[in-house]
């Protein structure tokens, strides 16, 4: 079973450190670099400021719990998301832009392979747990919006990020889709197969 996390900034790398002990190949896809202001709310340590965030990732499972995962430090373009998604048995979309989303969605669909989103609203105020089969991507309110600047919504993310690891835990373990809505005071599931 290989397990690929697209973007692996707050919800992915999050949950990607959560999904440690599956029997599976964790693979991550960012070309995002590792910077000071993630530490306060991504799976980063200091020294790995500077870093390709999928490299960062990777070393980390290795050096901290002896895991080994793949990584792939580009941008995921029409031109490479087959490549790099064609080999996943598992799809997980922690994107934090409307365009990267749905070029993954339509991929996922093309291909026939199983896609769960994890977002987070631009004010903090909840997250989604969705397969894809039952997620539209909002566009955000402007390009390249944060939603989690030093250390903000931490809390949040950190349902949101186990939540997700769950429900990959779930479909490895029992094959169901299940969908969540999230906030400071629940965990809702909203459907589930």
């Amino acid at each position: 079973m290989r397990i690929i996390f697209c973007g692996v900034g707050a919800i992915g790398s999050t949950a990607a450190v959560l999904c440690r002990n599956l029997e599976a190949t964790l693979a991550f896809i960012d070309f995002d670099r590792v910077e000071s202001k993630n530490l306060l709310s991504q799976a980063y340590v200091k020294p790995s400021v500077g870093k390709n965030k999928a490299e960062a990732l990777k070393l980390q499972l290795l050096n901290l719990h002896g895991v080994k995962a793949e990584s792939f430090g580009v941008r995921l373009t029409r031109d490479n998301v087959e490549a790099l998604c064609g080999g996943g048995d598992l799809l997980v979309d922690c994107f934090d832009n409307r365009d990267s989303r749905l070029l993954l969605s339509e991929y996922a669909r093309k291909a026939g392979k199983p896609l769960v989103h994890g977002a987070v609203s631009a004010d903090g105020n909840f997250g989604l747990v969705r397969w894809d089969e039952r997620f539209t991507p909002d566009a955000e309110d402007t390009a390249g919006q944060a939603t989690c600047e030093g250390g903000a919504h931490l809390p949040l993310m950190g349902v949101l990020a186990a939540t997700l690891a769950r429900a990959v835990q779930d479909f490895l373990k029992h094959g169901v889709k299940r969908d969540a809505l999230v906030n400071l005071t629940a965990v809702v599931p909203t459907s589930g197969t």
